[in-house]
C-alpha cells in the first residue's frame, strides 16, 4: 500500500504563489517557482542551498536519485550535503523544470517540510 505524501496531494488544488501576491492563509500546502519566496522560506529556517550531486562546482557527496537536479537544503545541525550558491541552486531548479512545495505555516509555526518536484511529473493541480 502506497502512503500518500501530505505535501504532494494528487487530488487537491494547491495554490501557486508569487512574491507579488498575497498568500492564501487557509491553504495547508503551497507551491511556488518564485525565487524570492524560496529564498525567504530558507532564510526563515536558517537553511542554506545545497546539493548531493556532482556539479560544475564540486563532486557528488550523496546519491539523491531525483532525476539529476539534486538540490536540497542544509539546516542547522544537519548539513550533510555540499553547500552551493543560490545562483547554482536556481540554475538547477529552473533547468530541471522544478516547483517548490511546502507547508503553509500559518497555524502551526515554521516547519522544515518541503518537496522539490518536477512540474511535468507531479500529479498535483496548481491553481
Amino acid at each position: 500500500m502506497k502512503v500518500r505524501d501530505p505535501l504532494l496531494p494528487s487530488a487537491k488544488k494547491i495554490p501557486e504563489v508569487r512574491s507579488n501576491a498575497p498568500i492564501d492563509k487557509s491553504a495547508r500546502v503551497i507551491a511556488t517557482r518564485d525565487h524570492q519566496i524560496v529564498q525567504q522560506w530558507a532564510s526563515d529556517r536558517h537553511a542554506e542551498p545545497a546539493t548531493g550531486e556532482a556539479t560544475s562546482s564540486g563532486p557528488a557527496t550523496l546519491d539523491i536519485r531525483d532525476g539529476g537536479s539534486g538540490i536540497r537544503f542544509n539546516f542547522p545541525g544537519s548539513g550533510r550535503l555540499r553547500p552551493i550558491s543560490w545562483e547554482e541552486w536556481f540554475e538547477n531548479f529552473d533547468g530541471h523544470g522544478l516547483i517548490f512545495v511546502y507547508d503553509n505555516d500559518a497555524d502551526e509555526g515554521p516547519t522544515n517540510r518541503y518537496r522539490i518536484v518536477k512540474v511535468s511529473d507531479w500529479g498535483g493541480v496548481l491553481e
